[in-house]
Parts: C-alpha cells; sequence; structure tokens
C-alpha cells in the first residue's frame, strides 16, 4: 500500500500481456532479506522525498507491509526489484531485514517494462522521470514510441511530447526537478532557440514563481527581442551594388505590425510605390 491504495500487479497466467511473464508456481509471497534485492536499473523514479517515506517506514512499523514488492530472480540468492521501490526503502528505514515478495519469472525487458507501468500508476510522478522512462525503453530495449503508448495505455503523441522535453540542457532538467514547473513550463522553454536563453528564462520563471501564462508571456518577449537583434544586423548588410536594402526595413515593419495583430490588434499596412518614395501606412484600430 503506497499514498493509500493497493496496487495489482499481477493475475491470471501473465502480467500486464506480456506473455514471458508469469508467477513462480506455489511461491505466490515469500520473504526475502533486503539485502539480497538490488534496485532496478530502469526504475523511472530518481527523486524520493524524505518525509514521505518517513511516513510510510511508520506506517510500516505499525502495520507491517500490506502489499508485497515484485522482484525477479538474478541469481542463486539474489533478486531484482521490479515494483515497489518505495516499501523496500521504507522497510530498510523501519528497520526490517526482510520483506515479503512475490517473484516473477520475467525477463529483463518485460522487467523494466513492469517498473515503467507500476510507476505510472501513481500521479506524483515527475513529468521529466517519466519521459527519461520512456528514453530507456527505447534505448535500451528496442521500443518504439508507438509500442511504448500501446503498452501503457497511452497516445502516441503523449509519448512523443514528454520525449522533447529532453531536449532541455541537463542543468535546466535539474532546476525543473528541483523547482515547481508544470510540464507546460518545460514546453514553452523549448520554444526557445539558444541554451543561454532557456537558462535566463527558466531562472527568471523561478525567480518570479510565474505561472504558464506569465512564462509563455515572457518567452514571447524573449522570442521577439532575438528575432530584432537578429535584424539589427541584417540591416547593416547592403546589397551587392553597394546600396542599403531597404527590404530589410520594409520587412522590420510588416513583422512589427503582425506582431500586433498577434497580440489581438487588427493592424493595417498599406504599401504605396511612388516614383521617388516608399510609402507605408500602418492603421491601428482605438481600442
Amino acid at each position: 500500500m503506497e499514498n493509500g491504495t493497493i496496487y495489482f500487479l499481477y493475475g491470471g497466467d501473465n502480467v500486464f500481456g506480456l506473455k514471458n511473464v508469469k508467477k513462480i508456481e506455489g511461491k505466490e509471497v515469500i520473504q526475502i532479506p533486503t539485502e539480497q534485492i538490488k534496485a532496478n536499473p530502469y526504475q523511472p523514479r530518481k527523486y524520493f522525498a524524505e518525509q514521505p517515506l518517513d511516513e510510510l517506514a511508520r506506517s510500516i512499523g505499525e502495520y507491517g507491509v500490506l502489499q508485497p514488492i515484485i522482484v525477479r530472480k538474478t541469481g542463486l540468492d539474489t533478486y531484482e526489484l521490479v515494483a515497489g521501490e518505495r516499501r523496500l526503502r521504507a522497510c530498510k528505514i523501519a528497520g526490517y531485514n526482510s520483506i515479503p515478495a512475490i517473484v516473477l519469472i520475467a525477463a529483463e525487458k518485460d522487467s523494466a517494462v513492469i517498473a515503467m507501468i507500476e510507476n505510472l500508476q501513481r500521479e506524483n510522478l515527475h513529468f521529466i522521470e517519466e519521459a527519461k522512462g520512456y528514453q530507456s525503453l527505447i534505448l535500451h530495449h528496442g521500443f518504439t514510441q508507438e509500442e511504448i503508448a500501446k503498452k501503457l495505455g497511452k497516445n502516441q503523441s503523449t509519448v512523443a511530447n514528454k520525449l522533447r522535453i529532453l531536449r532541455l540542457p541537463d542543468a535546466i532538467k535539474e532546476l525543473i526537478l528541483q523547482g515547481s514547473l508544470t510540464e507546460r513550463h518545460a514546453r514553452a522553454l523549448l520554444r526557445l532557440p539558444e541554451e543561454e536563453m532557456r537558462m535566463k528564462a527558466t531562472n527568471q520563471i523561478l525567480k518570479n514563481n510565474s505561472n504558464v501564462k506569465e512564462a509563455e508571456a515572457l518567452i514571447e518577449r524573449m522570442l521577439n527581442s532575438a528575432q530584432y537583434k537578429q535584424l539589427a544586423k541584417e540591416r547593416q548588410k547592403k546589397s551587392p551594388d553597394g546600396h542599403i536594402d531597404l527590404r530589410i526595413f520594409i520587412n522590420t515593419i510588416k513583422q512589427a505590425v503582425n506582431m500586433m495583430k498577434d497580440y489581438g490588434l487588427p493592424s493595417q499596412l498599406t504599401q504605396i510605390d511612388n516614383e521617388d518614395n516608399i510609402e507605408l501606412i500602418v492603421r491601428i484600430p482605438k481600442m
């Protein structure tokens, strides 16, 4: 039992539809020394908050382990954890030397899938940890995004969007993990083209405790600023005959008008080419 919920991870002849994963007959629940159980290398959850673990340890100390962990045998007296790392950690904190467990016959690939599914049943799995879990299944076990989506009952686009977040630099991902930024914050940061800009935006969002809407507005301002800096560089360029290219200035004005439209101002630009000049008229309605 974790977070007040009992998770039944097995049943029937196989687990999660994985044909090669079965319970060992006659050994549904056994006591296993905690020192004989090693962590699952494909466990997506890397951060375990100290206070909830202590609370679970106190509960186990009072009521015992109400739901066995899931392991797979890897040697004569060694096991690999498949599901239930919080329970295992809490047992050790509570001073238990053994823990009730269900032993599965499972290949390493299936063990990774079960570990992912077991953790996805908990709503508090961080979206970056979730994305890293998907990445591990792809890199180490040859899964496709479609296969992951099917196994987990999700849309392929959901898996793809999670994986995109991993494009953020490690330093920013660490700040997101430590802070209270949401997945929508992270996706907004992906719009920025440079790592320096992303880091600057992340620090400012965290400093101001910005919500998603405020963060998106900040990033929009930074993008516009970056575009104008690029345009400023282009203004310094000259056409092949040595004259300044007026198209650069005209395009700058056009972009300014388009920006006003994006912000809800129905602006209009009219261009009139006269014999000796170009006339640009910008009409902005009074609000």
